[in-house]
């Protein structure tokens, strides 16, 4: 059984106090604004394949850890896009999960899985070498029922919302053959046009000609490049989307003249950028997707500060999203002037900031949302979304941002059943966090329940217009 002041103050005074923020929120709906959920597994609304399945094979949380300790991936059971043969007997898969468990002790992972096995399995058995088989039979048996299917489990953890993040050349029919089933479960897809934008990247001129072919457009030059995004954006707003999400390394912003940048695209078209060409194309599109959110008020996400696909034995072998992006330093305040300039002040705009450089916090990005009407700040995210990231956030952007310029908390998840698990350990550390400041007499304990219930729900519908 958890125990029910994990992660609260050991300070008597601040535990009190957080258990007391902690009751006024812990049942709040879920708003998940952002996230990595296959809307296939809604739209079908199967039953979940197996244990191994459901929590191993989508968690790269999970597998980079093993794989950090030597234990192949293949082994795991996560498939290859180049044919290499993996392990298909899933109870040897979950007999090592078991085995290693422990690796993960004092590690966010730990507290999503322990609370995802205790609150949404009933398993009161710690997971080990020893318990793993007898685990697995009991996860095993109750996806057979009718209370564990996806939308049953949607139900269940109390979710309000469900976005998902979808290329900009989708079609979107799991989001269709959701809103024609009559389910009444509130999944929205999110425009994700980095594939379309990343002109040195494999795959970029057949991401194109989709493009086109989804718009019927001839996508000739920049000017019909421009139009088709603006046609796929208006798409994706007509199927619930709020929101737009673009990953960059660095948050460079640049407005490229006319000519300069129908170049550029010249010569992506022709297989022919450089390194050069791309980041300053990336730039300028920063600055067009700025002005598209202007327009049509999608509120525009920029994670920054992500090397994807550091290890390229994985990424050849494995492909995207394999537990492999690594933090690089990043600069906000040069890079994105040209863009704040031009839209940081336009009342219909929203940019919500994410990065995985800690340093930035207070040094930039909370005077930049802390001046800016436009700019939210993005909760702790990837690296950070642990305990110690999410109270390090709060106390660095806090004093200078306050809690009103953030977004409050969304779960980035790929593995479903851990939703309710990482919005409970960000519900707590909030209640935390506030309990502190009551403590220290730095707000009133009517302040903080306020501000408990703005962090765990209101801000996330207001920041993303939900």
């Amino acid at each position: 059984m958890l125990n029910p002041d994990r992660y609260f103050d050991p300070d008597p005074t601040t535990r009190a106090i957080a258990r007391r923020l902690y009751s006024k929120v812990k049942n709040l709906p879920l708003v998940c604004p952002h996230g990595h959920v296959d809307p296939r597994i809604l739209a079908d609304n199967t039953p979940f394949p197996d244990p191994t399945e459901l929590i191993i094979v989508p968690d790269h949380y999970i597998f980079r850890m093993f794989y950090s300790r030597g234990i192949p991936l293949e082994s795991l059971g996560i498939p290859t896009r180049d044919g290499t043969a993996v392990e298909t007997d899933h109870r040897k898969i979950w007999q090592i999960f078991g085995d290693n468990f422990y690796l993960f002790r004092g590690t966010p992972t730990s507290c999503w899985l322990s609370h995802e096995f205790s609150e949404v399995f009933g398993i009161r058995t710690p997971l080990n070498g020893q318990t793993a088989m007898a685990i697995y039979d009991e996860i095993w048996e109750k996806l057979r029922t009718p209370e564990f299917l996806p939308r049953a489990l949607f139900e269940q953890f109390n979710i309000e919302v469900l976005v998902t993040t979808d290329g900009a050349s989708d079609g979107l029919e799991q989001h269709e053959r959701i809103r024609e089933s009559g389910w009444g479960g509130r999944v929205l897809p999110t425009f994700r046009p980095d594939a379309c934008v990343n002109i040195q990247a494999a795959g970029w001129r057949e991401e194109i000609c989709r493009l086109g072919r989804v718009t019927n457009r001839e996508i000739v030059c920049f000017r019909s490049y421009l139009a088709a995004l603006e046609d796929r954006r208006a798409f994706f707003k007509s199927m619930g989307a709020t929101a737009t999400d673009h990953a960059v390394v660095e948050p460079l912003t640049v407005d490229l003249g006319a000519m300069e940048v129908e170049a550029i695209f010249a010569r992506a078209l022709r297989g022919e950028p450089d390194e050069g060409d791309a980041r300053l194309f990336t730039a300028h599109m920063l600055m067009e997707m700025a002005r598209m959110s202007a327009e049509d008020g999608l509120v525009m996400q920029l994670h920054a500060g992500s090397s994807r696909n550091h290890n390229s034995v994985i990424f050849e072998r494995f492909g995207l999203d394999k537990g492999c992006d690594m933090p690089v330093a990043c600069e906000f305040t040069r890079n994105l002037k040209p863009l704040l300039n031009k839209y940081g002040n336009e009342p219909g705009f929203r940019l919500v900031l994410f990065t995985l450089d800690e340093s930035t916090y207070s040094r930039e990005l909370a005077p930049l949302a802390g001046h800016y009407p436009a700019v939210r700040l993005g909760p702790a995210w990837w690296f950070h979304d642990s305990r110690e990231g999410m109270t390090r956030f709060r106390e660095r952007a806090t004093e200078t941002a306050g809690i009103y310029n953030t977004v409050g908390f969304n779960d980035d998840t790929r593995a479903f059943p851990s939703i309710p698990a990482r919005h409970d350990l960000a519900r707590r550390v909030d209640c935390n966090f506030l309990a502190g400041l009551t403590a220290r007499h730095v707000i009133e304990v009517d302040q903080a329940e306020e501000m408990a219930v703005d962090l765990a729900y209101n801000l996330v519908k207001e920041a993303y217009r939900l």
